[in-house]
């Protein structure tokens, strides 16, 4: 059961549900919520052991550095670990997280888990890293279903606020930051993605040069969506971009990167 693997807050999870559910559903600017140590603390010190080093030291990891983002990551297909770790990446996507996710955020439709962890996985970021404001890639390229949750779990032990990287949740106009969470260790963000679920961490980190933003990602999909979720002129993309109110953080070429040899990226404009 999943309650095995929870912190003791969580225990009767199906209490908790019953009174975040409307919570979830009706947050601002869509619909998420924010879980303060929900994993049992020994489940997910042993998964900080094995990260970051485990990202710096593969050849297999991808080093982004873009004009929308930069930071380290891989999946966990890419990476060699300890049984734990792969164990956590199983809970992540078995029936009983699955079905914790359905119930607390009411979607209809069956939740499927992703098996080849696409752009997700371990993310770490260093000083002077960031993840401009976005909207996610909507379908999986593989399996071709509709992209509906994130979840986040954060490792970062000891982070201050003046580091920054908290994660931020604007409006569906762009017009302004409606939420901002502190990424604290073994802290959960679970949100529905849509179009316009704009979401990143977008300034410079201002942590210390040893210090790293420390996360796992992983995305959640349905066969389907609502159609009120559906751009009729827009029914399949990859990431959307988005300025924040009067800064110019976008580039308005696309701009497609390929990895070669290790760390070494070709860059191709169109």
């Amino acid at each position: 059961m999943l309650t095995n693997y929870l912190s003791d807050q969580y225990k009767d999870l199906d209490g908790f549900i019953s009174k975040e559910k409307n919570n979830y559903i009706n947050a601002d600017p869509f619909p998420h919520t924010v879980l303060n140590n929900f994993f049992n603390t020994n489940m997910i010190e042993q998964l900080l052991e094995s990260f970051p080093k485990i990202l710096e030291d593969s050849r297999d990891s991808m080093d982004w550095n873009t004009f929308h983002e930069k930071k380290i990551t891989a999946t966990p297909l890419q990476l060699k670990f300890d049984d734990k770790t792969f164990n956590f990446f199983n809970l992540l996507n078995s029936s009983y997280f699955l079905n914790f996710l359905q119930q607390i955020s009411c979607i209809k439709e069956k939740l499927v888990p992703d098996p080849y962890f696409w752009g997700g996985g371990f993310c770490s970021v260093k000083r002077g890293g960031f993840l401009k404001i976005h909207s996610d890639f909507n379908t999986h390229p593989k399996l071709k279903l509709c992209r509906r949750i994130n979840v986040l779990v954060y490792l970062n032990k000891d982070w201050k606020e003046e580091y920054g990287g908290h994660l931020e949740l604007w409006d569906r106009k762009m017009t302004a930051c409606k939420k901002k969470i502190f990424p604290g260790f073994n802290d959960m963000v679970i949100f529905n993605t849509d179009d316009s679920s704009y979401h990143g961490h977008p300034s410079p980190l201002l942590c210390p040069e040893d210090v790293r933003r420390n996360s796992v990602a992983m995305y959640y999909y349905t066969n389907g969506r609502p159609s009120s979720e559906i751009d009729i002129n827009n029914v399949e993309h990859s990431t959307l971009w988005k300025n924040r109110m009067n800064l110019n953080e976008i580039d308005v070429v696309r701009v497609e990167y390929k990895k070669i040899f290790g760390k070494f990226y070709v860059k191709k404009k169109f």
